[in-house]
């Protein structure tokens, strides 16, 4: 028989860091509750540790928790994966600007300056839309990928890379909406994630899409802002378009309104809160 000591069968794990911190689920892309994209949102009441915030992410569990710090007139910004720490988060960041306004931290009638990982990024509010300013990120024709079209069940039209994440465009948008990839296949595949498109079949909507990401420890992304930095300018010059809307067809369902303006795209959408409480660990 193998005896193990007492202490290491009941002392509980030490966390690398620990703080109070005011805690937010608001589900973004949506008007209504329980749709959309939900994204928690985090406000410490400190400077945190990357580890203890990597812990927070890993805990909530959604595909990206946004980390809010203020500096003077602009709010530091930062996300993390339930396992790793992104770059670009287009719903989390919508989330976080409506927690700003809704908790009376910043006025409605001030736009709201975020510095982060890709540069500063501005929200505001425009009529009943929020409103953020991200940087494009076309996709460049690639060749194909290895393995790519065995994963999703279904040959691309095209395939694409931004700096992120491979596009892959479908025939149709029911292939896109009925899709069942194999998850694991797709994380073997050296990218952040993997967005799949079509243009849209429904007179009000331009184009579909999912966002797969299971190498990030997201397997689907509900609804994906920073995806449609890199849709825009794609359907915006198939469709000669400059406005349109996209519609993410996942089992909970969003829609980005999206305009072109030169390098930078303009992603709009609703938010909904859901809950407000405190990390008390």
């Amino acid at each position: 028989m193998i005896s193990c000591p007492h202490e290491f069968l009941y002392t509980p794990a030490r966390n690398l860091f620990s703080m109070h911190a005011e805690l937010h689920l608001v589900d973004a892309f949506t008007s209504s509750a329980f749709r959309g994209s939900p994204a928690g949102v985090c406000i410490p009441d400190g400077p945190a540790d990357v580890a203890w915030m990597q812990q927070v992410a890993a805990e909530l569990k959604h595909s990206e928790t946004a980390f809010l710090f203020p500096e003077e007139t602009k709010w530091n910004l930062r996300w993390f994966t339930p396992t790793k720490e992104v770059e670009l988060c287009g719903h989390a960041t919508l989330a976080a600007a409506s927690v700003l306004w809704e908790t009376g931290r910043v006025s409605r009638k001030k736009p709201i300056t975020f510095e982060t990982l890709s540069g500063t990024l501005v929200v505001r509010e425009d009529e009943d839309w929020i409103s953020m300013d991200f940087p494009a990120e076309p996709a460049a024709t690639s060749m194909p990928v290895p393995g790519l079209g065995q994963a999703l069940g279904v040959e691309p039209l095209y395939t694409g890379r931004n700096r992120f994440d491979i596009l892959v465009e479908l025939p149709l948008a029911d292939d896109v909406c009925s899709l069942e990839p194999d998850l694991n296949a797709l994380a073997a595949i050296q990218t952040r994630g993997i967005i799949v498109t079509a243009v849209s079949d429904q007179p009000q909507i331009d184009f579909v899409s999912r966002f797969f990401a299971p190498s990030a420890g997201v397997p689907e992304d509900p609804v994906t802002g920073s995806a449609h930095c890199c849709l825009a300018p794609y359907w915006g010059g198939k469709l000669k378009k400059t406005e349109m809307v996209g519609f993410q067809c996942s089992a909970r369902g969003g829609s980005v309104r999206v305009k072109l303006n030169g390098d930078r795209v303009s992603l709009e959408g609703h938010a909904v809160h859901i809950f407000s409480g405190k990390l008390l660990v």
